[in-house]
């Protein structure tokens, strides 16, 4: 199994933040990325639709021999690894916004999260800000609208810097020294968050993170591909494959996206 690909999805090209940097700590092991760009965002649906597309999406990786899942979004991960896991004899390894780091290290004793609304409302949020969290103030808010735009290709569109404008001005008269980024779509926002917030706030993206999480994962159950041949790299969607391969073209020019029914 140990040259089998490992599996990533997201509700869309958000995940490729997470991909990046997996291939980046794993540059031989073969990968499958799955964006349900049909059905994002997750943010805005109910827990069980949720679930419900999250077993899908594992349902597909599993059929292409995947040996570990990522899911590379926060809302499946806070709101349906618990059942996936104890639904599919598999490893899952989640995403989630990185608090800790951010309340451990805040000088001022307040941090903002940016998010969508299903992973601001989940359970394990909430358990993470109790656990970690005391005597920080932590403020909450929605990241409306914000994975749509990016899903259309519109991440440096005028509309996109009101909502950013609109979502941190507030974050930042609360005195925040942190930005948490609770969304793996996000990152792909960080220079122009950066412009609003200034060299005051530190934002924490989770990406690298998650990457050492999956490499310990793999050398745990003695999974890690031992080859040095070129890695084997798939991507596929189930909407318009335009915006996928335009984020790809930053990534790395050899890579392509295709467009399934799924």
């Amino acid at each position: 199994m140990n040259e089998n690909p490992i599996g990533i999805f997201d509700s869309g090209v958000g995940g490729l933040t997470i991909y990046r940097e997996i291939h980046k700590l794993l540059p031989y092991e073969n990968t499958i990325y799955l964006a349900d760009s049909k059905n994002a965002p997750y943010g805005e649906k109910s827990k069980k639709e949720i679930i419900d597309l999250s077993i899908k999406n594992t349902e597909f990786l599993l059929k292409k021999n995947c040996k570990i899942i990522v899911v590379a979004c926060n809302t499946a991960s806070t709101n349906a690894v618990k059942t996936l896991r104890e639904r599919y004899n598999v490893q899952f390894i989640r995403t989630q916004p990185g608090i800790k780091p951010a309340a451990l290290n805040s000088k001022t004793k307040s941090v903002g999260i940016l998010a969508t609304q299903g992973t601001l409302k989940s359970d394990l949020l909430y358990e993470t800000s109790q656990r970690f969290a005391k005597g920080v103030n932590v403020t909450h808010q929605i990241g409306e609208g914000l994975v749509k735009l990016i899903e259309s290709n519109k991440i440096y569109s005028e509309e996109m810097a009101g909502l950013l404008k609109k979502y941190i001005q507030p974050l930042l008269e609360k005195n925040i020294d942190h930005l948490v980024l609770g969304c793996t779509h996000y990152p792909f926002l960080i220079p122009q968050l950066k412009e609003i917030t200034g060299d005051k706030v530190t934002i924490i993206d989770t990406g690298e993170a998650i990457a050492r999480q999956t490499r310990n994962i793999l050398i745990q159950e003695n999974l890690l591909n031992n080859s040095k041949s070129r890695p084997e790299r798939y991507f596929y969607t189930n909407k318009n494959k335009v915006v996928l391969q335009q984020i790809l073209n930053q990534i790395d020019s050899d890579l392509m996206a295709e467009k399934l029914d799924f």
